[in-house]
């Protein structure tokens, strides 16, 4: 058994040193001493040998044990210190270099502008809902009092998927959905990208961002609605801002009003900036149109409500006096870098 195990420890040895790589240090770990190697193979001999030679046989085993891996644990630390020593030559790093400048990313103009817009609805006790882009017709048009031989679902002005589905054309859906629901009152903005066949220039794109306003209540009037976008102007554009409401029509709102704001560059003298009429206009609204309510399960005698729409990237143009909306999505980083 002595002989045996001298044997064992040569091999051992012989194979620790020849090692050159510690994978190679861990295969004989375990061939010598793993729960099949060669030790535990002694071990299990034990019931041939002599009950009085089997504590010194036990003794010599994990002699033998101790040995191969105190030489296993030594070779092992010169070896992960030679390789540290030679990626440490190899890697070596110059300190009097300059250092290399972290480009950190920040938000788009477009992201900027629809927070701020967010808080401000926020603020009023709003809540910010999404909705789907690809959306049923049904729901991008005729619940919004659109019907089918209206020109807004012309295919010239619509992305058709089929004559069920639509790339949505608006925002409003979401205002549909939430109604349907029935969760009275509503005061909700939705925020999202719509999809029109518009033609790329400087002022139009097949893929922009709207974002829509619903309030549903009782008793709620134009009056609210004025009050409402008078405070949005003034938090947008500052506080000396004036609102101006003209007639307009949308088939989903009655009355229907397009707002302009007083230029905030001249204060309303006129300029460049406002073509001289000292007026922007900035997006549309108007009162919820009975039938819209009706078809989304809402009784018109007993609420009322209203509806506006902005376009995101126009206020992002107008918010920083930048004078072509392509330059929002040319990812020109020398352009992104102003904000």
């Amino acid at each position: 058994m002595k002989e045996k195990l001298e044997q064992i420890k040569a091999e051992a040895v012989a194979l620790i040193q020849a090692a050159d790589a510690p994978e190679k240090l861990n295969d004989v770990r375990v061939k010598y001493l793993g729960r099949k190697g060669e030790l535990t193979a002694v071990l299990k001999g034990m019931k041939d040998v002599a009950p009085e030679d089997r504590p010194k046989v036990g003794q010599m085993v994990n002699d033998t044990r101790a040995e191969i891996e105190a030489l296993l644990d030594e070779t092992k630390t010169k070896m992960e210190r030679a390789i540290r020593e030679q990626k440490l030559k190899e890697e070596v790093i110059d300190v009097t270099l300059p250092s290399r400048k972290n480009i950190i990313g920040h938000r788009h103009p477009n992201t900027i502008a629809l927070e701020e817009v967010e808080r401000i609805f926020v603020g009023m006790g709003y809540e910010v809902v999404e909705g789907p882009e690809v959306e049923y017709d049904e729901y991008n048009f005729e619940k919004l009092n659109i019907p089918a031989d209206h020109p807004a679902k012309d295919e010239q002005d619509t992305f058709y998927i089929n004559k069920e589905i639509v790339l949505r054309t608006q925002t409003s859906p979401v205002q549909a959905r939430v109604m349907e629901q029935g969760k009275l009152p509503i005061r909700m903005i939705a925020p999202g990208r719509v999809f029109r066949s518009d033609e790329v220039d400087a002022t139009h794109s097949p893929s922009f961002h709207q974002i829509e306003g619903l309030v549903i209540d009782k008793n709620i009037s134009f009056a609210d609605l004025k009050g409402t976008l008078e405070v949005f102007a003034k938090e947008l554009f500052g506080p000396e801002t004036k609102t101006k409401f003209r007639p307009h029509h949308f088939p989903f709102t009655e009355p229907s009003a397009e707002v302009d704001v007083s230029c905030f560059k001249c204060g309303g003298k006129g300029c460049r900036f406002c073509k001289g009429s000292g007026w922007i206009e900035i997006l549309g609204c108007g009162m919820v149109h009975p039938h819209v309510l009706e078809m989304c399960g809402i009784d018109p005698e007993e609420y009322t409500g209203f509806a506006f729409g902005v376009g995101l990237e126009r206020i992002a143009l107008l918010k920083y006096e930048i004078d072509d909306m392509r330059l929002l999505y040319e990812n020109d980083i020398r352009f992104l870098n102003q904000f």
